[in-house]
């Protein structure tokens, strides 16, 4: 096999994982989450808070990320997670136990955390020492496809199925998905030099520009989780748009299977922090759309934007961690999914608790719109501490 050929292969696996683990594992729920409160008694309060334990897992399994070093357990636990995205989807349709819900929501997280770091740290490593371009765009592919796959399925599931159906037949997709995951990803090269024998070494950024990052990319899970997970419910609940909801989250799928490739372009000349600065913007614009204008129109628009937007910049943060770390790129991954992970926890939380009083879940995009702004000013002080972490030190003079 040739270079470009094992590269394909590899990237391939990359994205299998991630239809498995957040296509089905995770993303599933959103476009279930409306059927689940018709058929299965499912409250407003109670789905946010499974949402909420959803991240919490994913933060667990960032944690665990962070300081995992050796690669053979890296890949190992991304195997194992492969096969937990599996059992947390067959346990949805099992059960109508919200505490069983939880559990399952809980270590279905864990399995996104093993395909989104774990196997992302195992290919960017991979790319690397075969002196691969170190760009993710195509593995981060999956996450959009995913999206757009789950919308299809449940969409074309409706008035055949009833909710365990769905998630019984989330389970055997998955079931297919998870052979090219495990049989296309090589296990991995543990030694300190590329193919053509170049060292392989770290070059961490400064703990101040590492504080920053971590707090913009905060903003960013924010702003990313609450339409992520209440977009359906929301566009089904505005005026005039009953049952589009499903169309917007397809809408934010179709725009993010290419939307990590787009921003490594952008990336390429505008520089990478620029690149996350534009993203930021425009995921501002998408976010708040909806409920700013209303409208069938507006509203795909603003799912085309988000959809085209978050996973460029979860795709730029995750390569730039690789780049300072390519020894051990899942360490400063897990350190950033961290902070992604908190804003992703206490955004769902937040929201749901608001949607109780308040009957719906249309402010939650105006507070992730706000927090956001606060993202993009955090991300403009970065490049200042960026510029002045690149300046050589002042010679000193007898």
């Amino acid at each position: 096999m040739n270079s470009q050929s094992a590269r394909l292969k590899v990237l391939s696996a990359g994205i299998f994982s991630l239809l498995l683990t957040f296509g089905v594992a995770r993303f599933a729920y959103t476009p279930l989450l409306p059927i689940m409160q018709q058929q299965a008694g499912l409250g407003l309060a109670e789905a946010g808070w499974l949402a909420a334990l959803n991240y919490a897992g994913y933060l667990s399994g960032a944690l665990v990320a962070s300081v995992i070093s050796d690669l053979v357990l890296k890949d190992r636990l991304y195997r194992i997670g492969l096969v937990v995205a599996i059992v947390s989807t067959a346990m949805m349709g099992l059960t109508n136990d919200p505490w069983l819900w939880t559990l399952s929501r809980f270590i279905a997280g864990l399995s996104s955390a093993a395909g989104m770091l774990l196997g992302t740290g195992l290919i960017l490593n991979w790319l690397i020492r075969h002196n691969h371009r170190p760009e993710l765009g195509i593995h981060f592919a999956g996450i959009g496809l995913g999206i757009a796959g789950c919308s299809v399925a449940v969409w074309a599931m409706v008035g055949s199925f009833d909710w365990r159906e769905q998630w019984f037949a989330f389970t055997a997709i998955g079931c297919l998905l998870i052979v090219p995951a495990l049989a296309w990803l090589p296990a991995p090269d543990t030694s300190l030099v590329t193919k053509s024998g170049e060292p392989m070494r770290d070059n961490p950024p400064s703990p101040l520009f590492l504080r920053l990052f971590m707090a913009a990319y905060f903003c960013a899970g924010f702003g990313y989780v609450i339409s992520a997970t209440f977009i359906v419910a929301i566009v089904d609940g505005l005026p005039g748009l009953a049952g589009q909801g499903a169309l917007a989250f397809l809408a934010i799928g179709l725009a993010a299977a290419p939307a990590a490739f787009n921003w490594d372009l952008i990336a390429r000349y505008t520089g990478d922090l620029n690149a996350l600065i534009l993203a930021a913007v425009l995921q501002i614009v998408g976010i708040v759309l909806p409920v700013a204008v209303g409208g069938l129109l507006p509203t795909l628009f603003g799912a085309l934007l988000f959809g085209g937007t978050f996973i460029g910049m979860v795709s730029l943060v995750l390569t730039m961690a690789g780049r300072y770390y390519p020894t051990r790129p899942a360490k400063m991954m897990g350190r950033m999914t961290l902070s992604y992970g908190v804003a992703q926890i206490i955004g769902p939380a937040i929201v749901g608790w608001l949607a109780t009083r308040l009957g719906n879940y249309s402010i939650g995009l105006y507070l992730a719109g706000g927090v956001m702004v606060v993202g993009v000013v955090l991300l403009v002080i970065l490049k200042v501490v960026e510029k002045r972490d690149a300046a050589p030190a002042p010679c000193l003079q007898n």
